[in-house]
């Protein structure tokens, strides 16, 4: 499935802004957030919101494209909008995606965000892959005892008020810790929290029911709490 692109225009001229207004709403994966005519109240906009893309012109009063783009730094995606071609070299020195030039015409607009659609689902699907390299190292007994657990070979782990036990196929490691710590380390698109006490890893679930999930023979239960978002990913991950 690919994912929404957030975004947003700033350009001081209300036609230019018709304009990429249109042509974003011909875009299904596109969803426009807002437009602005002032900088500075797109960069609090920026600063406050998730937003994966930013069409902005460099030509603008109070503060350039350019100057916002180094304000923002990275935190966004841009495709630059102008009239004036000699800014293309210096909108590459910030890192902009993409610089179209005005007038600008729907089928360079579009190859200009499926350019960024694209980076972001490979992005995604690297982000929701395990490396068998990817391995944490738990101190499991006295002051400099440690065993490297690589995430692939974590099946569920269960918390123990201050400590975690980690299930693995054929071990158990237990851990000072809790499973809210370890649950902020573990990537998401491969880890999920079935109960209060349980995380799980989605690729070790065997099968399921309403109530409960079984790994490796074990019957592990789904609390109240969880279960909508639970079942939100498992059927993310349905045939």
């Amino acid at each position: 499935m690919n994912k929404q692109l957030t975004c947003v225009i700033v350009d001081d001229e209300p036609p230019a802004i018709r304009l990429l207004e249109k042509y974003a709403s011909k875009v299904s994966f596109l969803e426009l957030k807002n437009t602005f005519t002032n900088p500075l109240e797109a960069l609090q906009f920026i600063e406050k919101e998730k937003i994966d893309l930013v069409f902005l012109d460099i030509q603008m009063p109070e503060i350039t494209g350019i100057q916002l783009s180094k304000i923002i730094n990275g935190k966004t995606n841009i495709i630059f909008t102008t009239a004036y071609p000699q800014f293309a070299i210096e909108s590459y020195e910030v890192s902009a995606t993409d610089y179209l030039l005005k007038p600008i015409e729907f089928d360079r607009f579009y190859k200009a965000v499926l350019k960024i659609q694209q980076k972001n689902n490979t992005d995604t699907q690297k982000k929701s892959i395990v490396s068998k390299e990817e391995f944490f190292f738990f101190k499991t007994d006295g002051k400099n005892k440690f065993s490297k657990v690589f995430l692939n070979d974590i099946l569920y782990i269960e918390g123990l008020k201050n400590y975690v036990s980690i299930y693995l196929k054929n071990e158990r490691i237990i851990t000072y810790s809790t499973l809210k710590s370890l649950k902020e380390n573990l990537p998401k698109d491969n880890f999920i929290q079935t109960h209060k006490s349980y995380i799980i890893a989605i690729k070790s679930i065997d099968k399921i029911d309403n109530d409960s999930v079984w790994i490796n023979k074990k019957e592990l239960p789904i609390g109240n709490t969880y279960r909508k978002l639970f079942f939100e990913k498992i059927t993310d991950n349905q045939l």
